[in-house]
């Protein structure tokens, strides 16, 4: 994805995240179901799975990603851009928390870091300060 479409997508994501409580209630009824995920750390395949058999985002699919989204593995940022884009898209049914590679100095160590700067050579820096901002 071009840098500029990257860096739209952040400055909406955290438009919208600072609109946010620090902490968000989910609640379903007895007739609506939630998946619960959690530590993706960059596995895109992953991700990719648990929407072909729990299915896509939805008005009547809701998720809570519990963190770790990045980090470990090579596709940490294919997965901000899927999950953010579907929180925009779905506000009330997607919910992103923060978790502890959602912080500048855990990407330094276990490489996401790394990983954006070699994606984008050019607007490396100033994706990543984005990043860190929208975490």
């Amino acid at each position: 994805l071009h840098a500029r479409y990257v860096l739209n997508l952040l400055h909406e994501t955290r438009k919208h995240l600072k609109q946010l409580p620090n902490i968000s209630h989910v609640s379903t009824c007895y007739s609506e179901e939630v998946t619960v995920c959690g530590d993706l750390h960059g596995q895109l395949d992953d991700l990719f799975l648990i929407f072909h058999k729990n299915g896509l985002p939805s008005p009547s699919k809701s998720y809570v990603f519990n963190g770790d989204f990045v980090d470990r593995g090579k596709q940490s940022l294919e997965i901000l851009i899927v999950l953010f884009t579907f929180l925009l898209i779905y506000p009330k049914e997607v919910h992103l928390n923060r978790g502890n590679h959602e912080d500048h100095m855990v990407n330094l160590r276990y490489g996401f870091t790394k990983e954006v700067m070699q994606k984008y050579k050019v607007h490396g820096k100033k994706i990543l300060k984005m990043i860190q901002n929208v975490f």
